[in-house]
């Protein structure tokens, strides 16, 4: 079974910590690895750039991947897919995609963008549940010029959220946390009162610059979200 980047991440991360790799080593290139781990180099790019932004590795355009002389500890936020953040709580994950169009991208997601003008995107809106009950509403804006490929994906079957992780890497990530009160729709969508505190995640992608998606996920009431030192 081919592994997906967060398997590459994890088991690199492994063989350092347990010594079988040592500061200074030289990893092999990416297609050696794509080999061993029967994927797509894109994969192992999607999990270099990881530890990389962890400290771990040290990626140079001609110098290869090397372990860190002096690996960095900081905290770290991984991008999570909703089904398995649901399933790994013990939940019946379940998904409902309420709108998929294509429109022209209001300011507000242009300036996430850094883009100077409004431009045509794919717009998503799903709700991801558990046990039959709403858990995270995602309003989200995708870049289909940077990634044609999500105009061809089912999204009544397969979220956007699990289908980019898995297959748009991305070299730039904006993260913003906040609280805002639910709107009608929020609270209807989400089995909460109208006004109620709604904790919100606001993420930006980018790929060498070019806009990837921006999101706004509104969690349940009481959702809790845990970040980790690495």
């Amino acid at each position: 079974m081919a592994s997906n980047w967060i398997d590459i991440r994890d088991e690199i991360r492994r063989r350092v910590l347990e010594r079988e790799l040592l500061p200074g080593a030289k990893l092999p290139n990416d297609q050696e690895l794509a080999e061993e781990f029967d994927c797509s180099r894109t994969t192992v790019q999607r999990a270099m750039l990881d530890l990389a932004q962890s400290g771990t590795v040290n990626r140079r355009r001609k110098g290869g991947t090397t372990i860190t002389l002096h690996p960095i500890t900081r905290t770290t936020f991984d991008i999570p897919i909703t089904r398995l953040e649901i399933e790994a709580a013990g939940h019946e994950y379940g998904y409902f995609l309420v709108s998929r169009d294509i429109l022209m991208s209001p300011p507000r997601v242009a300036s996430s963008f850094g883009l100077a003008e409004p431009t045509k995107m794919l717009r998503v809106r799903a709700l991801h549940m558990a046990d039959k009950q709403p858990y995270i509403f995602e309003d989200r804006w995708i870049a289909h010029d940077t990634t044609p490929e999500i105009l061809d994906v089912d999204l009544s079957r397969e979220s956007a959220n699990e289908w980019l992780i898995r297959n748009r890497p991305y070299s730039d990530c904006e993260v913003r946390f906040l609280a805002k009160r639910a709107t009608h729709e929020e609270a209807d969508l989400l089995a909460a009162d109208v006004d109620e505190a709604l904790f919100v995640m606001e993420r930006t992608t980018w790929i060498n610059g070019a806009p990837i998606t921006t999101v706004r996920a509104l969690a349940k009431p009481g959702y809790q979200l845990v970040a980790k030192a690495n």
